[in-house]
């Protein structure tokens, strides 16, 4: 049995999910999972449909973005991966779907506004836009590039990667991460809710308030603070 034969469950189990959730059609995304110990991760191999996915066909790659282990080519997104394993260092699992109403506000180059409570339970901000990428970083290492643009964003807006776990790329589409693949799931179904949300809330009122600061503050920290009460 190959030493990486958990992370490629775990890549497996993560990738499956995707259309379980609604997250994808035909091969339209791919999830990775991580080993720090090991300094590799399992992703999905490029344009493989997910019937007839395996976790024995799942690829290991290198956080330099090299294949380790496996005969099949990884995903087209794999060199977006390593980069953002090889900078953010407390991330073992990431996503990336073109998930409808994410996908739209991302072509749309907007961040996507928190309207209401749901998004509050996640994060106590707009969900953030990184702008599309320019032509020389198209021109070059594209899926290279895009790790950086994701990362360039959130050190020019001070966000925290550890406390905002998803992102839209202009013109493009959402990435999430977190400890685990299954969390990057997690995030990644929660950000397409969020956004369908706050595109029907526009709808039906084109100038709704953004939630105010004590619901924002009280429906997080209810979740996630140091008091926190929700759940077992």
């Amino acid at each position: 049995m190959s030493k990486y034969q958990h992370i490629k469950q775990s890549a497996y189990e993560a990738n499956m999910q995707l259309p379980k959730l609604g997250l994808v059609l035909f091969t339209f995304g791919n999830v990775s999972a991580a080993d720090r110990e090991l300094g590799v991760f399992a992703i999905k191999p490029s344009g493989v449909p997910y019937s007839d996915l395996s976790p024995e066909e799942m690829v290991i790659v290198d956080f330099e973005g090299n294949t380790v282990e496996g005969s099949l080519r990884p995903s087209s997104d794999t060199k977006t991966h390593a980069v953002l394993y090889k900078h953010w260092s407390d991330i073992n699992g990431i996503v990336h779907t073109h998930s409808t109403y994410a996908t739209s506000w991302a072509q749309s180059q907007r961040c996507i506004p928190i309207y209401g409570t749901t998004h509050a339970d996640h994060l106590t901000a707009d969900v953030p836009c990184a702008p599309p990428m320019d032509d020389k970083m198209i021109r070059g290492n594209y899926e290279y590039e895009t790790g950086f643009q994701i990362i360039n964003h959130f050190e020019q807006e001070g966000l925290d990667y550890k406390e905002t776990e998803m992102v839209l790329v202009g013109n493009h589409a959402p990435f999430t991460w977190g400890k685990t693949a299954e969390k990057a799931v997690y995030n990644s179904a929660v950000l397409e809710a969020v956004a369908q949300m706050a595109y029907l809330t526009e709808q039906i009122n084109s100038k709704a308030p953004r939630l105010k600061d004590s619901l924002i503050k009280k429906h997080f920290e209810r979740k996630h603070g140091p008091d926190s009460y929700y759940g077992q």
